[in-house]
């Protein structure tokens, strides 16, 4: 195959071809106005445009538009089109003395000299400063920006030791330096180094013994799906992934509020990575989760990305209007930094008040992000239950009902055969109306709102554009504790109409008996803010649509509401407090309160009559107002006829039939996810000053990404959502060349120490250059084709023998490359915070497992008289509860620990995508006189006692294995007994936690 030409060698032959005349110039390569852009302007942006270019370009001179390069600058004309030898450009180049510092080569000196002669032809004005990189910044010629392509992999001299393509193309870079891998490491590493990469936690004696025995081919293999199999897989997982999304369960800032109900993203996050869920698809989940499902708990919690950051409440809400929209604005950059750092490695927030520097992202590109993000709001949110929760539930509550019913009913018979079965008469009510006939009989007038068709207005009402009827004069007072109404609807299907309620002047409602309002054919009454999303559990209404239905709202003394349909208690009673209002204040509702002008035909229907009183009615008034006798019996009177026994039993049956309507029809639990709201208008700031608002904008991507589409297709004022989920589809897109290899390069990058590329949140100009390029390309390429299965990449890293490498140190090795980026070995690493605390507690034997549900707190929460200021005061953490994995502490922000302080643990009010790792006396004082860590020597030498027995010898062969996975040799066995001997078990246990073999891995 003929290899491609160097650059130098094509610019040379372009410069021939373009000087060679028409009759034999290949039109593509000949210089004119229509190839400007892919000749001339990426020379003059690469060479010339840092300088002469931008708002101040040296001397005068601007080389990016057409007039002002043609006009020169303080020197004189700088283009003669068609004369180089009196173009003052062309003098400085050819002398050398322009660039300054690297004059051009002789062929692109060719190539600036042939468009001066062939007239200078000028194709895109002004000329894009992002086209192409410089040495200054990275155009959207960047190497990350590209395509993702999958390599050949390459050839290579010895490939006996060659597992997978990983290996091929470490080893053609050593080969290259003259260096060779390392030896692979003994079991006992191997089991060891896994055990940590995958599971955080050190393995048992057994698991070594039992590894290092299988001399099956395949006994690594099975090792490794046998870790990442387990649930302890997505504790560790989950740990490095909340260090990138800066998790934190409390706001941080000056008032730092905690955030109760923040873990259910943390465990969401665990879920998901045990469960392999497809990366591209955790990706969306987090971003629009709520859009994408709605109504589906799981994609709700993942929401809790967006506003996992800690969160600036004085701002936000004590501010001036000014300073809130500031605030505002830092909240947004923060959103869209992270956003943007963690699935893109892009710095896209450095583009808030200007161009980014260096990185090709345009200020507005900036405020089109803002714009896909501009609704995420911080708040909790009720959480729906799942379909199949909310099943299992009716199942039970079902057989809960029938099992309660069946024990009152001996009672319940005798007390309604002793009942007089007469319907009695109801008082004189409030107010009557007859709205067939067009009367209306009222003790003071009383303010009716009728919506929704025409027929709903009587005759004598005063009727306004929008259906509104009311009569004349307004009540003085409204002292109704009784409504009721018989009303027909057109179609049982319509949701959101209220048929009879009581509502403020201004319109909003304040209780109602509304049909439909969440489950078509259903009726619910109650409090708003709690019933309009909830099932009232009243039976299916059938009959509403052929013949009047007589409703009822009653309120108790108490304040509570209940609903009643053809005279019957109908569902569950609320609380309501239902307050007084004052004259002139409140309106009843008598009608389809939703119906917009005009009517709607999902929201008609007929009211023939209905009626007011004074007090609230008994159960048997509210009977007979409907027609018809009542059988409802009071709980005292039920439980007066059964004996002690069968109440108790009846209250047991009663705590759970509510325990089921809680979970069939109340609220969920609570959860801190996306709040979202309609952003306002987004616009660019000039310098992100948000008194000089500028363009409107509509949300959009980056441009300068290859292979997706920047324009999102929205006008500005686009459904917050629909702005959200377009921008996940477009960050998490396979063609999105930076997607794949961000995540490819962060798994890396926890199993090596250090990634392919060295700054996991900034793939551009300004971060680390790919140790191995066409690497990443392939394992990008692999996640991508094997459906984004993050256990396929950690299956292919662990499996190579890159990996599987000893950590033992070669000086030939370390003076060609002392960093080991060439990876002639397997770096050994230090144990994270987590991990170590993690190690410690699993060898006491005392590793509590249980997984998700709220984090252990190792502090006091309290709060200054008479401020919302938190304080978190350090505890005694000593029980069951503290034994949890690290990741089940609650990261509160200003909740810090001294021990995983001491040892780099990162503060959660940043992204940490890499952690320090720094050696400080502050270490060894913390691993030698921590509480944590004395207390877990001391069980650590419990538990070597009860297995050894009290034999100083035994109890160290023990302690070893328990730590390290092997047994001590000869002098290390006799100086840990004489510790033993001399100082106790305890000191040895201490001495081994601060071992350099226990906190590191290798």
């Amino acid at each position: 195959m003929t290899r491609p030409p160097s650059s130098r060698t094509a610019a040379a032959l372009f410069v021939a071809l373009a000087l060679s005349g028409p009759a034999t110039a290949d039109p593509e390569r000949a210089i004119t106005k229509e190839n400007f852009d892919r000749t001339i302007a990426p020379l003059l942006t690469r060479r010339c445009l840092d300088c002469h270019g931008g708002a101040k370009p040296k001397g005068g001179l601007d080389l990016s538009r057409k007039q002002k390069a043609l006009a020169g600058g303080k020197s004189g004309v700088a283009v003669v089109p068609g004369k180089p030898s009196a173009s003052l450009l062309w003098e400085q180049v050819d002398a050398g003395s322009m660039p300054p510092k690297k004059p051009l080569t002789d062929d692109e000196k060719a190539l600036l000299k042939a468009w001066i002669e062939a007239g200078a032809p000028w194709g895109g004005d002004p000329i894009d400063p992002f086209r192409a990189t410089t040495d200054k910044r990275a155009g959207a010629d960047w190497w990350s920006l590209q395509p993702v392509a999958r390599p050949a992999p390459p050839a290579v001299k010895d490939a006996s030791s060659v597992r997978n393509l990983i290996d091929r193309f470490i080893l053609q870079r050593l080969e290259a330096r003259g260096l060779k891998p390392s030896a692979p490491a003994d079991r006992r590493t191997l089991i060891r180094r896994l055990s940590f990469d995958l599971l955080g936690l050190p393995p048992a004696p057994e698991d070594v013994a039992a590894f290092e025995a299988d001399v099956s081919p395949d006994a690594y293999e099975r090792l490794v799906e046998r870790l990442l199999a387990s649930p302890q897989y997505g504790v560790r997982w989950a740990r490095h992934w909340l260090d990138v999304v800066r998790f934190g369960e409390s706001n941080g800032f000056e008032h730092d509020e905690f955030r109760p109900n923040a873990w259910p993203y943390r465990d969401w996050v665990v879920r998901a990575l045990n469960a392999d869920l497809p990366y591209d698809e955790f990706a969306r989940l987090q971003l629009a989760g709520d859009v994408l499902r709605p109504g589906d708990p799981e994609a709700l919690k993942a929401t809790g990305f967006l506003v996992a950051g800690a969160y600036d409440s004085v701002g936000q809400t004590q501010q001036s209007a000014a300073m809130r929209r500031v605030v505002r604005q830092d909240e947004l950059e923060d959103v869209v930094g992270t956003v943007g750092q963690t699935f893109l490695g892009l710095t896209v927030h450095c583009a808030r008040c200007h161009d980014h520097k260096f990185d090709p992202v345009r200020q507005e590109e900036y405020y089109r992000l803002t714009a896909a993000l501009g609704g995420v709001r911080h708040g909790e949110r009720d959480l729906p239950r799942s379909p199949a929760e909310v099943a299992a539930a009716r199942q039970r509550l079902a057989a809960l009902t029938k099992e309660l019913t069946d024990l009152e009913a001996p009672a319940r018979t005798g007390l309604l055969a002793g009942r007089a079965r007469q319907p009695l008469t109801p008082p004189r009510p409030l107010a009557r109306w007859d709205f067939a006939k067009g009367m209306t009989d009222a003790v003071g007038s009383l303010h009716a709102t009728l919506q929704g068709s025409a027929r709903l207005v009587p005759d004598g009402l005063k009727v306004d554009g929008h259906g509104h009827a009311e009569t004349t004069p307004l009540a003085k007072e409204l002292r109704a504790k009784t409504l009721e109404a018989w009303v027909t609807l057109d179609n049982l299907e319509q949701r959101g109409g209220g048929v009879i309620g009581v509502q403020t002047r201004d319109g909003a409602p304040f209780d109602a008996l509304v049909f439909g309002e969440r489950e078509p054919g259903r009726w619910m009454a109650g409090s708003e803010g709690f019933v309009r999303t909830q099932s009232f559990e009243g039976g299916a209404e059938v009959e509403a649509h052929r013949k009047p239905v007589h409703v009822a709202l009653v309120y108790a003394e108490d304040g509570t509401i209940t609903g009643y349909r053809n005279g019957q208690p109908y569902g569950r009673p609320y609380k309501t407090e239902l307050q007084a209002f004052g004259a002139g204040q409140a309106r009843v509702v008598f009608g389809l309160r939703h119906a917009p002008a005009g009517g709607d035909r999902l929201l008609a229907g007929t009211i023939h009559r209905a009626a007011l009183y004074d007090r609230a009615l008994t159960p048997a008034e509210v009977a007979a107002s409907a027609g018809g006798a009542s059988d409802f019996l009071a709980d005292e009177e039920i439980g007066a006829r059964l004996s002690p026994e069968k109440r108790a039993e009846r209250r047991r049956l009663q705590a759970r039939v509510a325990e089921q309507h809680a979970l069939v029809s109340g609220p969920g639990p609570k959860v801190y996810a996306v709040m979202p709201r309609q952003p306002e208008a987004a616009r660019l700031l000039a310098r992100g000053n948000t008194q000089q608002p500028g363009a409107l904008l509509s949300a959009g991507g980056v441009e300068a990404l290859r292979g997706v589409h920047a324009d999102f297709g929205l006008s500005p004022d686009a459904p917050e959502g629909e702005a959200r989920r377009r921008f996940a589809s477009w960050a998490s897109d396979a063609k999105n060349p930076l997607f794949a290899r961000v995540i490819a390069n962060r798994v890396w990058h926890y199993h090596f120490g250090v990634g392919l590329v060295d700054t996991p949140n900034d793939f551009g100009f300004n971060g680390g250059r790919p140790s191995h390029p066409e690497l990443l390309d392939g394992l990008a390429a692999e996640l991508i084709d094997s459906g984004w299965s993050l256990k396929h990449l950690h299956r292919l890293l662990v499996t190579s023998a890159t990996y599987r490498q000893s950590s033992r140190p070669d000086e030939a090795a370390l003076k060609v490359d002392a960093g080991n980026r060439l990876l002639w070995r397997k770096s050994p690493l230090r144990l994270e915070a987590e991990a170590a605390r993690d190690a410690m507690i699993r060898v006491t034997g005392r590793l509590n497992e249980t997984m998700g549900g709220p984090g252990f707190q190792e502090y006091r929460i309290t709060r200054a008289p008479g401020t919302v200021t938190n304080t978190f005061t350090p505890v005694e953490a000593a029980g069951d509860e503290f034994d949890r994995r690290t990741l089940y502490r609650t990261w509160a922000r200003g909740g810090r620990s001294g021990l995983l302080d001491a040892f780099d643990c990162p503060d959660p009010s940043t992204t940490a995508p890499s952690r320090a790792v720094t050696t400080t006396p502050l270490q060894a004082l913390a691993m030698l006189n921590n509480a944590q860590v004395l207390r877990n020597a001391e069980r650590f030498a419990g538990r070597v006692r009860r297995e050894a027995g009290e034999d100083a010898g035994k109890q160290v062969e023990r302690a070893y294995l328990l730590a390290y996975g092997r047994a001590p040799d000869a002098e290390e066995r006799e100086r840990a007994k004489g510790v033993v001997e001399r100082h106790g078990l305890g000191v040895l246990t201490r001495a081994i936690f601060n071992s350099n073999e226990f906190l590191y891995i290798d």
